[in-house]
């Protein structure tokens, strides 16, 4: 995950926000809004069709404010009992509002439901904005992942949550 920093670019109020299983092959241009937005080497097109395809173990839901707009959305897999994070990334005039700690609150709430023990993600060392999310949510660093990165190289740190069926909730 390297969502680029957008300091100071957020909206004036915090707000709930829904979040809702990615419902339809049209939604995905929103996601693929954001997509672009946030990673320097993003899915394409094809790459979330064949999520949507993959019922039961791939699972997509996008976060969008009162008019409908998409500002974010989670990918993840869910493989025996271990809920992989893909993606989780949020519009630039968004982030910072509540937006990324709402969708992966809601993922790991969906994820302990279908059974998930333990929870895994990468993330670019330097992205200190979402280490603090996860370090919040009870993610630790398990390993790291040399070069894993590219567009620029660098290193992936692995993140695990265990214990997922377990409360935490973050400050």
């Amino acid at each position: 995950m390297d969502a680029r920093d957008t300091e100071g670019k957020t909206p004036s109020a915090m707000k709930p926000w829904v979040i809702e299983p990615l419902s339809s092959p049209e939604e995905i241009n929103a996601v693929l809004v954001v997509e672009e937005a946030s990673f320097s080497n993003p899915w394409s097109r094809e790459m979330y069709l064949a999520e949507l395809e993959n019922k039961g173990i791939s699972f997509c839901f996008v976060a969008k404010d009162d008019n409908g707009r998409v500002a974010g959305f989670c990918s993840f897999w869910l493989v025996l009992d271990e809920l992989h994070i893909n993606n989780l990334a949020v519009l630039p005039e968004f982030r910072r509002a509540g937006v990324a700690a709402s969708l992966l609150g809601r993922v790991i709430k969906e994820g302990t439901a279908l059974g998930a023990q333990r929870a895994t993600l990468e993330v670019r060392r330097s992205n200190d904005a979402a280490r603090l999310l996860y370090e919040r949510f009870g993610f630790s660093i398990a390993s790291v992942r040399r070069a894993y990165y590219t567009k620029p190289v660098e290193d992936a740190l692995i993140l695990c949550r265990e214990n997922l069926g377990h409360a935490h909730q973050p400050p």
